[in-house]
């Protein structure tokens, strides 16, 4: 069946979003991703683009009067959690005939096709699938940002509106990047589903299909379906060098090697599409002498093979 899939980002994100739409277009295949524009440039840039298997969302045409009521008190990126909910609503609601959408973040970025994945998820019977974070023990964070990871979720039309419904009105309610009465942002709500809704939710048993840099040192890179490229940032784009802040986790040399510094690559071909239709790249995160102090996994593109080399291996 033809899957359909939504993510959501503003045009600071812009080169993530295609970088995970160029994935898609290597591994997915039958596929269509439906991008929720959180601003008008975005929606502009990607129209301009008209790309392939790409169906855009102009969320100034969908915004709800109660997401139009609580934006003006939370950040931008507290927003954005806050639609998340909302995201395979607008689907549902453009298209009738999709009857499942899967959620991902704009920062995840496919390495296989995803098959193994929703076969699992159809041989629960469940309607809406979630994945653990799976920590690495060092890395846990459980108690504070949830037990399992606004990433890769999907959710039927039917069974999954009874799930995604009670999440959407909570996080109206209350979705902010603090911890609080056991919430955090749009994730902690997450926490109880499988034993909220058990007829509904279906958690991913086989964890290593989907990594992260928290789980990189537990699972061996090659098995990962997704990878989601959490707090990678890109910090400055000039003529030949283009600088990345690859985030504040201990990384394997072999997922250096073998994950990050090809989706670095496109990342920068993401980049470079992007300036040739007129956008202008700005820096996602910049330099701080506290960022310096609390991790040295900052690298410029064209350093990262030297300082680990390595002969590839076909996986």
């Amino acid at each position: 069946m033809m899957e359909h899939y939504v993510t959501l980002f503003d045009s600071l994100f812009l080169p993530q979003g295609l970088a995970l739409y160029m994935s898609m277009e290597r591994h997915v295949k039958d596929y269509t991703l439906w991008v929720l524009c959180v601003d008008n440039e975005t929606h502009e840039i990607l129209n301009r683009l008209s790309l392939p298997n790409l169906r855009l969302l102009k969320l100034s045409q969908l915004e709800t009067e109660e997401l139009k009521h609580v934006q003006p008190t939370r950040t931008k990126g507290e927003y954005c959690w806050t639609l998340t909910p909302f995201a395979p609503r607008f689907v549902f609601d453009t298209d009738p005939t999709v009857t499942r959408v899967t959620y991902l973040d704009a920062d995840l970025w496919f390495r296989k096709h995803p098959a193994p994945i929703f076969r699992e998820f159809e041989a629960s019977g469940k309607h809406v699938l979630i994945t653990d974070h799976a920590y690495a023990p060092e890395n846990d964070a459980t108690s504070t940002s949830g037990q399992y990871c606004v990433q890769f979720m999907t959710f039927t039309r039917d069974g999954g509106e009874t799930v995604r419904k009670w999440w959407e009105e909570r996080c109206l309610e209350w979705c902010y990047a603090r911890f609080e009465d056991g919430k955090f942002g749009d994730q902690k709500y997450l926490d109880d589903w499988p034993e909220r809704f058990p007829d509904f939710v279906h958690v991913l048993n086989n964890k290593e299909l989907a990594l992260a840099p928290w789980n990189a040192t537990r699972f061996p890179y090659g098995n990962g379906i997704v990878w989601h490229f959490q707090s990678l940032r890109i910090e400055k784009y000039s003529g030949s060098t283009f600088a990345v802040f690859l985030g504040p986790y201990t990384l394997p040399r072999v997922t250096l090697n073998f994950v990050y510094v090809d989706y670095v690559a496109e990342l920068r071909k993401a980049v470079e599409m992007l300036l040739q239709n007129g956008f202008a790249i700005r820096p996602q995160q910049r330099r701080t002498l506290l960022s310096k102090l609390r991790t040295r996994a900052r690298f410029a593109y064209g350093q990262i093979r030297k300082l680990f080399p390595v002969t590839r291996i076909p996986l």
